[in-house]
């Protein structure tokens, strides 16, 4: 009877997991985000339905190139519930990533969703790492058309490594993605992380901790 118990308990607990491991499902046609809300919750309160228009589930833009012009030579143009209120609760986001030549979207995660991207003009290299001890690194050259994914919370990258401008466009399974560049975090936290720390951590001198800081 004891064993049928754990069973039964562990079931629940591993279904009850999948349940909340992404957005939480609307429970009406739509929740407009309230963003002048004092109301703190998991993601935004609901706007009043009579103040809701079809500029709540609007956005132009996407048709510009991003600047490419730093020291990455990319540009991410994000769409999401900041940039459109009624995404809310919905689970979902958009991205348009513009690559220059020689163009990188650094080593980065996203903690809170799955990425689908797809390549509209040229190519790119792009690949993924599994979590410990595997490590494992996946990659795949994108051509015009092509689409990948990246497991939500993975460590992945794009690179262009050619000589003219790359467009890809991005989906995300969270009105909020969030986004952790790996470098930014681990050299440009505020305040920095010890360089005794990093040092140790990356197997390496001071002094070359201290270097890169120097560039963040």
């Amino acid at each position: 009877m004891a064993s049928t118990w754990f069973f039964l308990l562990a079931l629940l607990a591993v279904s009850i997991s999948n349940a909340f491991a992404s957005d939480p499902s609307q429970l009406q046609d739509f929740c407009v985000a309230d963003k002048m809300s004092q109301v703190l919750v998991n993601g935004f309160a609901c706007k009043d339905p009579a103040a809701i228009t079809v500029e709540d589930f609007f956005f132009s833009g996407l048709h510009m190139a991003g600047n490419t012009s730093n020291r990455q030579g990319s540009a991410v143009t994000g769409v999401n519930v900041a940039q459109i209120s009624g995404l809310n609760t919905l689970g979902i986001s958009l991205a348009r990533v513009d690559y220059a030549p020689y163009g990188l979207n650094p080593p980065h995660i996203h903690p809170r969703a799955t990425e689908i991207l797809t390549v509209l003009e040229g190519s790119l290299y792009v690949g993924f790492v599994t979590f410990n001890p595997e490590n494992k690194l996946f990659t795949k050259v994108l051509n015009k058309g092509d689409v990948f994914v990246f497991p939500q919370g993975l460590i992945h990258f794009q690179f262009n490594y050619g000589t003219k401008d790359v467009i890809a466009l991005a989906a995300l399974s969270s009105q909020n993605p969030g986004v952790i560049t790996i470098a930014n975090a681990v050299f440009g936290s505020k305040p920095f992380i010890s360089d005794d720390i990093l040092a140790k951590a990356f197997q390496v001198e001071k002094k070359i901790v201290d270097r890169i800081q120097a560039q963040f």
